[in-house]
């Protein structure tokens, strides 16, 4: 249960959940909610309680989280998340959350790409070690928008930090080793599951390399691109 409040010019809604994440998340959607165009990075959350887990359901008591932002700050915030993007970057914010990252969420969306950035203090966590977190949470989004539009969706990027250009350094790095192994061995090699985005990655970095091709295979979300040795 969530009510709110003023206080000085301040609007505050007060929300419950099982853990803190949840309750952080609850509060958050209630203000965005009732509060269209929040700035989400002046919001501030305070821990009332952590609640307690108890015992075969004696002593169970849920956590407690106060959301707490200026009144200035309501309706400042001109974005405009309609369809698949809002959805996307209303899905990432649950995550970060739930993850308990203190991050703000934005969206961009260009032709052919919506690209849900991450910023904050602990955004490390939502990356993970070696991106593991913040891959598994880009093929979730995919997913989610492929099972929504078909073909027909756009691909979609999760990025915090920077992680991206790093991942596109990496992938640069992996087409090129691809590549002579492909040449040595005479053999095609396929890599991992990419989104189109980081597919495109490896098929410019290898289009002018000589004596190698590569091809995409496979349907999304799992398509991958395959390295073989040129004809």
């Amino acid at each position: 249960m969530t009510e709110d409040a003023s206080d000085a010019g301040e609007l505050t809604v007060e929300a419950t959940g099982e853990t803190v994440g949840e309750a952080k998340w609850s509060a958050l959607r209630e203000l965005e909610h009732r509060h269209p165009g929040l700035d989400k990075s002046a919001v501030r959350l305070e821990v009332v309680s952590e609640g307690e887990r108890g015992l075969l359901g004696v002593g169970y008591a849920p956590a407690r989280v106060v959301a707490a932002v200026p009144a200035d700050a309501i309706g400042t915030a001109a974005v405009d998340e309609e369809g698949v993007a809002g959805d996307m970057r209303a899905l990432v914010a649950r995550i970060v959350t739930v993850l308990g990252v203190d991050a703000r969420v934005d969206v961009h969306e260009d032709a052919s790409t919506i690209t849900v950035t991450c910023s904050g203090p602990d955004v490390g966590l939502l990356i993970g070690r070696h991106g593991q977190t913040i891959d598994a949470v880009q093929y979730l989004l995919n997913a989610a928008a492929h099972r929504a539009q078909g073909d027909e969706r756009k691909d979609v990027v999760v990025d915090a930090a920077g992680y991206r250009e790093r991942r596109r350094a990496t992938l640069e790095s992996l087409a090129v080793r691809t590549a002579q192994e492909v040449i040595a061995t005479g053999r095609p090699v396929d890599l991992e599951p990419m989104t189109a985005v980081e597919r495109k990655v490896v098929h410019l970095r290898l289009q002018d390399y000589d004596g190698v091709g590569t091809t995409s295979e496979g349907t999304e979300p799992n398509r991958y691109v395959v390295v073989l040795p040129a004809e």
